[in-house]
């Protein structure tokens, strides 16, 4: 006889949301954070806050603020739905279908939002071909 203790929770797009969800409201935290405290900068140091928004106009900050961007938006959307699924009658019901939608959203603004963010970094790197 095998006696189960606890459960097993197999996954699904509910774990992966409620891990996208924690994982891309911490990220916005620490982009809070670092941005309130370079801002904060300009008024002991003039100087220094140029020098650190200089570093901040490369390729690799570039990537990170396209990520920023889709965290954030992810998190927003399924902010949202997160709101339906608690305030909505049907929401509960719908939960798994309004995950896609919010997939589908995010795929549908995030792709030109790619392009455009990264337009000048991929001309600055491959030159004005693109």
């Amino acid at each position: 006889m095998t006696s189960k203790v606890g459960t097993l929770y197999r996954g699904g797009e509910g774990m992966w949301t409620w891990v996208l969800h924690r994982v891309t409201g911490v990220a916005v935290f620490f982009f809070l954070f670092v941005h309130v405290l370079d801002t904060a900068l300009v008024r002991v140091s003039p100087n220094s806050y140029d020098a650190v928004i200089a570093t901040y106009k490369t390729p690799i900050v570039n990537l990170l603020e396209v990520g920023l961007v889709g965290a954030v938006l992810f998190h927003a959307l399924n902010g949202l739905r997160i709101i339906l699924i608690d305030f909505w009658s049907k929401g509960p019901r719908l939960q798994r279908q309004m995950t896609w939608v919010i997939a589908a959203i995010w795929f549908v603004v995030m792709i030109p939002g790619v392009y455009f963010m990264l337009k000048h970094t991929i001309q600055t790197i491959f030159g004005s071909a693109a």
